[in-house]
């Protein structure tokens, strides 16, 4: 039986190994997109400088060790047994939830995870010996339930405290040094320096430092003691060298901002290395206690030996360090939630990827009806003030960068402030909630919610923290019922539960790899977004459009290949799965539609004005093409579904060369919009017109049929109706698109042969 305890616990750590790699590509990664978004330096840089942060305040880590081992139950009233169930159930469960979030590219906090994975898992154990135990325990007994609450307040509470403090602090900040801040720094500079570092000093040393082993009482009191002296003078050194550094050419925003990125990596350390590692190294000390004392009986032996504090090795802690610095810098799914929060908070139009909703419309408005009421009663002479200093036309951001130094610096700054507040208090701040709702405090403060956008980022908030939400209760029940099955099931659950956990990560990857094709898009956007020169982006873009055309075409010709074979066929499942690609299919037009409009607005103003309404046209008929697959589909479903008769055999022969001319059409659509050369477009339009034509004398010959005397089969006659109508609307759509296309390139060198297209 030792022998196989100490397999699970073997197992822990390598679950605890797969945990650090899937929940550094979500959590770690928020104290880099500060950093990142502002282009301080390059990532590799960034990298070296945060996995040094890492290693710093992986020795903070220790303290923060007692919430794993006896801040959410009491384990005297735990046998050896039972918190191996609550271990296990914990680790699985984490592994899981983290890489479905990664995966989906959304931010969620191990800090969250790891607090309600731990009190589901207690909870149901907790049932479990209050079912069975005749020594009436009660649940106050075993959960500790007023720890449990300051943990369980303590994260939420993060989020207004962030927003707030983000949001008031950017707005001074933006008012001192304006978007022209490169000329505004002087004697300003050193003062804004001078007090970032020393709350460095002061949240991290001066409160962070108390934990670390090698404090002694004496140096702890001394410190205590000297604080106001030990600050001030920090403040007039830091000040001085701040302001030395910028006499000499030294940015000091970029400096201050690595130190940030710097104070964040230490603070994430301190504060949530323990998410990752605090629960196996509890399931090894409690291991090596029933080793020791245990005498042979998990079921009995009490592990009330954890409420001693944490000594964990510092090689424990380093090695955890090395195994996050190397997932983060290796993880394309950090990349992934990295774009997410820097898509929310840039400064200028990105990529809007969560669309509009309800809610966010609503607050959006009533944002406004309080702005204009507050305007009403500030002085002209105030507001105009503040709309100098808040000019984001006059902007000194980096080339290439989602927003400027300022901001960048903010966001690092406080958000490493609050988390080491935290930790001093031995609350576990969630890292992902403090740097995320700092960020878009600061967002706020700099108008990076504009009209044209606020929607969009309301709205991708809002999925955001409402992931938060769903993290901590699908983290409760998750490990409640996984920690229930394995104290029933014992080991061999144990053992198939982790495996089953590995098996759904190695799956997700395999899925994640799939999605090369798209992220190649969302390179390209980047890299036109990003782009100085504008005459190159106008040529990118209409590389970008016609690759996104192209995939459209290619989705229209496969789906009505199919929607028509399965209902010639008589087939519902195909018509399905027909129906809900195209849904999905109109939510990618939309996208796409936003970003070419987006990045439309960056090529030079006359090429814009002259194209912008053959790209408007082309971008309507892909839409209309959709809608138009969607009535086929809708009518043919229900006809199918319900087992009405079948497409008659004379239909059918009559329809098909009128299918593959269709599909040959959508074929050579392709190929011309990929190509350059639109010489061949005036050739598919009149193609195009010959199908129409085609279509109309059946349907002609139909409506003679049906004056002539009703069919047996007038249903469906009605339904084969509608898809030679819908197909004939398609064939038009074609066409349209077919002319913007050509009217796009029509300056183009090998395509002024297209000048005759506008008939």
């Amino acid at each position: 039986m030792d022998v196989l305890f100490l397999c699970i616990i073997i197992f822990l750590f390598v679950l605890a190994v797969f945990d650090l790699s899937v929940g550094v590509s979500n959590d770690a990664v928020n104290f880099l997109n500060s950093a990142i978004g502002s282009k301080a330096a390059g990532f590799r840089t960034i990298i070296i400088i945060a996995s040094i942060g890492v290693f710093a305040g992986a020795a903070m880590s220790n303290g923060m060790m007692d919430i794993a081992r006896h801040g959410i139950f009491r384990p005297e009233h735990f046998s050896f047994y039972d918190l191996i169930c609550i271990f296990m159930a914990v680790m699985v469960t984490d592994i899981i939830l983290l890489d479905v979030f990664n995966s989906l590219g959304m931010p969620t906090s191990t800090t969250v995870s790891m607090v309600f994975e731990l009190l589901g898992a207690a909870f149901v154990i907790a049932l479990i010996k209050m079912w069975g135990d005749t020594s009436a325990l009660s649940m106050m007994d075993l959960i500790n339930t007023d720890k449990a609450l300051s943990v369980i307040l303590g994260i939420f509470l993060s989020v207004a405290i962030a927003f707030v403090f983000g949001t008031v602090v950017q707005f001074i900040a933006r008012a001192v040094f304006s978007f022209e801040y490169k000329s505004r720094m002087k004697w300003k500079i050193g003062i804004y320096g001078g007090i970032a570092t020393t709350a460095i000093i002061y949240f991290m040393l001066l409160k962070g430092v108390k934990d670390m082993a090698w404090m002694t009482p004496d140096v702890k009191a001394y410190i205590n003691a000297h604080t106001p002296v030990i600050l001030g003078c920090s403040m007039v050194v830091s000040t001085l060298l701040m302001q030395l550094l910028h006499a000499l050419k030294v940015n000091v925003l970029k400096v201050i901002v690595l130190i940030g990125t710097f104070s964040l990596a230490m603070a994430f350390a301190g504060n949530d290395l323990v998410n990752f590692i605090g629960v196996p190294l509890s399931g090894f000390a409690s291991y090596r206690d029933y080793v020791a004392n245990g005498a042979g009986n998990p079921y009995d032996f009490t592990m009330g030996s954890l409420n001693g504090p944490a000594d964990t090795p510092l090689y424990f802690l380093i090695g955890a360090g090395i195994i996050m610095v190397v997932s983060l810098a290796t993880s394309k799914k950090a990349r992934n939630v990295s774009k997410t929060e820097i898509g929310l908070s840039t400064q200028s139009g990105g990529d809007e990827m969560f669309g509009s909703s309800r809610i966010a419309r609503r607050l959006v408005r009533l944002s406004l009806s309080i702005h204009g009421w507050i305007r009403r009663y500030v002085p002209r002479r105030v507001r105009l003030w503040i709309d100098r200093r808040f000019d984001t036309t006059r902007t000194d951001e980096e080339q290439g960068a989602s927003f400027d130094l300022i901001r960048g610096s903010v966001n690092l700054m406080l958000a490493g402030m609050l988390i080491a507040a935290g930790t001093s208090m031995k609350l576990p701040l969630s890292t992902t909630f403090v740097t995320f709702m700092v960020a878009m405090g600061t967002s706020l403060a700099d108008r990076a919610w504009g009209r044209e956008s606020a929607v969009f980022r309301i709205t991708g908030v809002i999925s955001v923290i409402g992931g938060w939400f769903i993290t901590a209760g699908v983290a409760f029940i998750g490990a409640a019922l996984i920690a229930a099955l394995m104290h029933w099931g014992g080991s061999v659950m144990m053992i198939l539960a982790a495996l089953v956990a590995v098996a759904l990560i190695i799956r997700s990857n395999i899925r994640f790899k799939a999605k090369k094709e798209e992220e190649q898009g969302d390179a390209m956007f980047q890299a036109i977004l990003t782009s100085d020169d504008k005459e190159q982006t106008w040529e990118m873009l209409k590389i970008y459009i016609s690759r996104e055309q192209k995939k459209f075409l290619e989705f229209a010709s496969t789906t009505y290949a199919n929607i028509t074979g399965a209902f010639m066929r008589d087939e519902v499942k195909a018509l399905v799965s027909a129906d809900k690609a195209l849904y999905k299919e109109k939510s990618l037009l939309k996208n796409t539609r936003r970003r070419e409009t987006l990045l439309l607005r960056r090529v030079p103003a006359d090429t814009a004005i002259e194209k912008s309404a053959w790209f408007h046209m082309a971008n309507n008929a892909c839409m209309s093409m959709n809608y138009n697959l969607l009535r086929i589909t809708e009518v043919c479903k229900e006809h199918v579904d319900n087992n009405f008769r079948p497409l008659p055999a004379a239909y059918r022969e009559a329809f098909t060369p009128m299918r593959s001319r269709i599909l040959d059409a959508l074929a050579e659509a392709m190929r011309i919009v990929e190509s350059v050369d639109v010489s061949d477009v005036i050739a598919l339009r009149r193609e195009c017109d010959s199908i129409k034509d085609a279509i109309s004398r059946e349907c002609h010959d139909i409506y003679g049929h049906l004056r002539n005397g009703m069919p047996d089969n007038l249903t469906v006659t009605y339904v084969y109706l509608n898809m030679l109508q819908e197909s004939q609307e398609m064939m038009s759509g074609l066409r349209k698109l077919l002319r913007a296309t050509s009217k796009m390139r029509s300056n183009d060198p090998v395509s002024r042969s297209g000048r005759a297209l506008s008939a």
